[in-house]
């Protein structure tokens, strides 16, 4: 079983949010985690409902550490954003997505975590194809 990890810096929004969406998009075939470089201590609430809009579940995710061992358990390790910097454990891939962010454009609230989303959602669809899942 091929295992992904996702990564952000507070682990409350877009590494959860991808998480949760290669869940829905996968099926059993993967396994799937999330991880923060400096994880936070909730969940990101905008995120949680613009996924709830389009079937996948988030609610139930914690914050947590990045770890070594975490790397190193993975057979890819995706980084979403530019804040966050994984470096590769036991010769784990690691990929950085430059995710969409339309604070930069002045879009805030629903309409940016809806931006958000759909930016992961085809990132991850694409991944899966991608890994042939």
């Amino acid at each position: 079983m091929t295992k992904v990890l996702f990564v952000c810096v507070r682990n409350g929004g877009k590494s959860q949010m991808a998480a949760a969406l290669m869940r829905q998009h996968a099926g059993p075939g993967i396994e799937v985690d999330s991880a923060g470089t400096e994880p936070g201590t909730k969940l990101n609430a905008q995120s949680i409902e613009a996924l709830a809009e389009v079937g996948a579940d988030m609610s139930g995710g914690v914050p947590k550490a990045l770890t070594e061992d975490m790397v190193a358990a993975a057979d890819l390790v995706v980084v979403l954003g530019s804040e966050a910097h994984v470096e590769p454990v036991a010769g784990t891939p690691v990929v950085t997505w430059e995710t969409d962010e339309p604070s930069a454009r002045g879009i805030e609230g629903m309409e940016r975590m809806r931006l958000v989303r759909d930016d992961i959602t085809t990132r991850v669809t694409t991944l899966l194809r991608e890994l042939g899942i």
